[in-house]
């Protein structure tokens, strides 16, 4: 019987592959290669402003994942960094342009602070701490760190566009950060309902750690105040408060770290610019160095 639902969970988890690969194929089909030339120019810039509208940024978000590029072929899997950067584009080529100049001075302001230097480095001891997921299960990194290398990796909300294209591409890739030895452990200061109407509707098997307030991320450094400008989106047209039970106007870096066994950090990716993520190769490649005795 144990055998029989290992298969079964194979087969389960290989068949939401097959329907990811298929959606993020199509994603590349469908970006207008005019808009790409367009916005290419201020893709640097692009934002998470799809969310203004009056449908859920949820729902909106999963089903409106269409902004890439041409380039790959049929049958290829897109690197994340090509499905984030079509996405940042296809948003710029809608944004008016105020809303560009805020979101792009937005970036440059939390960069100035220099929490990328100031945050968790390599080779720092990571951060313990207790924390419980959408599905009401507790659990505590140490004791999972100290059965192999993890993944701990921060996702913003399932408001954001950019979050819900990791969080797929992650998926994808959970099969080989296992195979490795490893865990993938994301963390979110989403409340918990929210966050499990995130992985409905991303199709993810990721249950999402809630970190409440932020605290184990400003521990890890990572908590930033959001730039007065865009503070208004944010909170009204994103319904960030909403989402985090709470009306702090601040957010984590998109940040991901691979923790080895003794709890010392071998692999850190951080970013001002929420529209760039970890390459989930360069993850994979990290636990197995990791994971070496």
């Amino acid at each position: 019987m144990a055998y029989a639902r290992l298969i079964g969970r194979a087969v389960a988890r290989r068949g939401r592959e097959v329907t990811s690969n298929f959606t993020l194929q199509n994603e590349i089909r469908e970006m207008n290669t005019n808009t790409i030339l367009l916005a290419v120019t201020v893709f640097a810039i692009g934002l998470s402003v799809n969310g203004v509208n009056a449908q859920s940024p949820n729902s909106q978000n999963a089903n409106s994942q269409n902004a890439v590029t041409d380039q790959v072929q049929p049958g290829e899997t897109p690197l994340l960094s090509e499905l984030l950067e079509a996405k940042a584009a296809a948003s710029a080529a809608r944004a008016p342009e105020e809303v560009r100049q805020a979101y792009a001075q937005g970036i440059e302001t939390v960069r100035a602070t220099e929490i990328e230097k100031s945050a968790k480095q390599v080779g720092d001891a990571a951060i313990d701490a207790q924390l419980s997921g959408w599905d009401g299960k507790s659990v505590k990194l140490s004791d999972l760190w100290q059965e192999g290398p993890i993944v701990l990796m921060w996702y913003r909300g399932g408001w954001c566009p950019y979050c819900n294209i990791q969080l797929r591409a992650m998926q994808q890739s959970m099969d080989r950060i296992e195979d490795a030895g490893a865990r993938l452990v994301v963390l979110t200061p989403e409340l918990p309902e929210k966050a499990k109407e995130t992985a409905e509707a991303n199709d993810l098997d990721i249950v999402a750690l809630h970190d409440k307030g932020n605290a184990v991320a400003r521990k890890y450094g990572l908590v930033f105040d959001l730039p007065e400008a865009i503070i208004p989106s944010y909170r009204d047209k994103l319904k960030l408060p909403e989402y985090n039970g709470n009306d702090v106007m601040e957010l984590p870096l998109a940040a991901t770290y691979v923790i080895d066994k003794v709890g010392k950090i071998t692999y850190a990716f951080l970013d001002a610019d929420y529209k760039k993520r970890a390459e989930p190769s360069d993850v994979v490649k990290a636990v197995k160095a990791a994971a070496q005795p």
